[in-house]
């Protein structure tokens, strides 16, 4: 029960974080805009990166 209460506080974490990020960088205005840029960035980010490790396992 620990790891399931561990894993809600640091997904809660992860969350805040992401909006004070587009809370700064987008202010309260640009709010719903600035969740959509933040998204797509990491989305993008992620699948780049998921692509790169897919590509380091077939290499070996």
């Amino acid at each position: 029960m620990a790891l399931l209460r561990g894993l809600f506080w640091f997904a809660l974490f992860i969350v805040f974080t992401f909006c004070f990020v587009v809370l700064f960088e987008y202010g309260p205005g640009g709010f719903a805009k600035g969740v959509r840029n933040e998204y797509a960035r990491v989305k993008s980010f992620v699948v780049k990166e998921a692509e790169g490790i897919g590509k380091t396992k077939k290499n070996r």
